[in-house]
């Protein structure tokens, strides 16, 4: 039997506001979150406007569809990854998101994975330091508000090589999951677990089917689209003739309501797809510990640190991030900024330097164009990755002599 792994990726950034010159002389180092993140205009903004869209409606959906297969023999099952920053907003904005989150969980057919907490480019730092210390808190974060430890690792993006693969082994994971990228897979099918090669590490890698992914994520409401309208049981069909051991479906959790509206008829499609894919006998639901657990990997898939996968763009590896000079420049300062903002021992610059590692700051100043430059666009807060660039830098500037002062010494 093939299963089916539906996995939600759920996250919301601390948004950098729109700066022109900042005022460096009347701000306390320990005000500096208010300062240089939008918590009270954008973050906010989004924040509600995305659970009422999103995060409500679709917990509910899933919850009655748990409600309705607890007594079957074939459960409905989902994995969610939640970033620590957007746990941090539902505590802020809305701690009723977080408790239709613990219900999900209470059910037992709810796997929560592991993350970075600031869904931050951490492990593609040349030490790993920062980056483990990163899941560290998340698996504390997790263990506080859900009472359970994750399992499977889902890195940010869905970055992944082999020098990851091996430190989330090390951390003590079960499994990771990652792009089933065409260049890292070849002729063979994403619908099977791998591992990194023998003598880096033998973690099994469950490799997201991404054809069957973007179906739902980017053509459900494409009209032009030659299947289109996509049904839930035109899609359990596809997902039955599958071959292979499993079919790893994953998405933002935004996809629901938010990147498609309601009108859309995503919910009907969330709504109908548990049972049209129970009633099918060659196809289940299961979390990605439960298939782990029942499967093994049928090969090896081998990355090297230069040529990172992740599931963003066509090119699906770290040009979303690092992709022009702009963010090089800067994911470059942010890593020499490690050594001197921990040596402060200030907490509070430790927290905002973490937050200014999020993915989301360096992802508004790619300048790609064409399809991949629109889905750019649509996250951004910003009117062009230039203004982006602008606020990134000043925020960036003054985080700088505020830390050069906590230490009197050049940074």
């Amino acid at each position: 039997m093939t299963s089916v792994c539906l996995y939600f990726k759920v996250h919301q950034p601390w948004r950098l506001k729109k700066h022109n010159f900042l005022d460096t002389s009347s701000r306390d180092r320990n005000e500096l979150h208010d300062h240089y993140f939008d918590k009270h205009g954008k973050d906010k903004e989004i924040f509600h406007r995305v659970a009422k869209k999103c995060y409500y409606p679709a917990n509910d959906i899933i919850r009655e569809a748990m409600n309705d297969f607890e007594d079957r023999e074939d459960d409905f099952k989902v994995a969610f990854s939640l970033t620590g920053t957007f746990i941090e907003q539902c505590r802020e904005f809305d701690p009723g998101v977080l408790d239709s989150f613990r219900d999900l969980v209470e059910t037992g057919n709810v796997e929560i994975l592991g993350e970075t907490y600031h869904h931050s480019l951490a492990s593609l730092f040349e030490e790993q330091n920062e980056f483990k210390e990163q899941v560290k808190m998340h698996t504390g974060l997790i263990k506080e508000e859900f009472g359970i430890e994750p399992r499977v690792f889902s890195n940010t993006e869905a970055l992944y090589n082999n020098r990851i693969a091996k430190a989330v082994e090390d951390m003590g994971f079960e499994g990771i999951i990652t792009e089933g990228a065409d260049r890292i897979l070849g002729w063979r099918s994403p619908n099977y677990l791998y591992q990194p090669p023998g003598d880096v590490a033998s973690i099994p890698v469950i490799t997201k089917n991404y054809s069957l992914s973007d179906d739902i994520a980017f053509r459900f409401s494409a009209r032009w689209w030659d299947k289109w309208p996509l049904t839930a049981d035109k899609f359990a069909d596809w997902l039955s003739n599958a071959e292979g051991d499993v079919v790893n479906l994953s998405m933002d959790y935004e996809t629901f309501g938010e990147h498609h509206w309601a009108d859309s008829g995503i919910f009907s499609f969330l709504r109908s797809l548990p049972g049209e894919v129970v009633s099918r006998e060659n196809i289940s639901f299961k979390t990605a510990s439960d298939v782990v657990e029942s499967h093994e990997p049928v090969g090896e898939i081998d990355v090297f640190e230069y040529d990172s996968v992740s599931w963003a763009d066509m090119e699906r590896d770290d040009s979303a991030w690092l992709g022009n000079w702009m963010q090089q420049f800067l994911f470059d300062e942010l890593k020499e900024l490690e050594r001197s903002v921990k040596k402060t021992g200030n907490d509070h610059l430790v927290e905002v330097w973490r937050k200014l590692l999020t993915s989301d700051h360096l992802y508004y100043l790619c300048d790609k164009g064409m399809g991949d430059g629109d889905v750019h666009s649509y996250f951004s807060a910003f009117d062009s990755h230039y203004e982006a660039f602008r606020s990134f830098l000043e925020v960036l500037g003054d985080f700088k002599q505020r830390v050069k002062e906590e230490l009197n010494e050049e940074v």
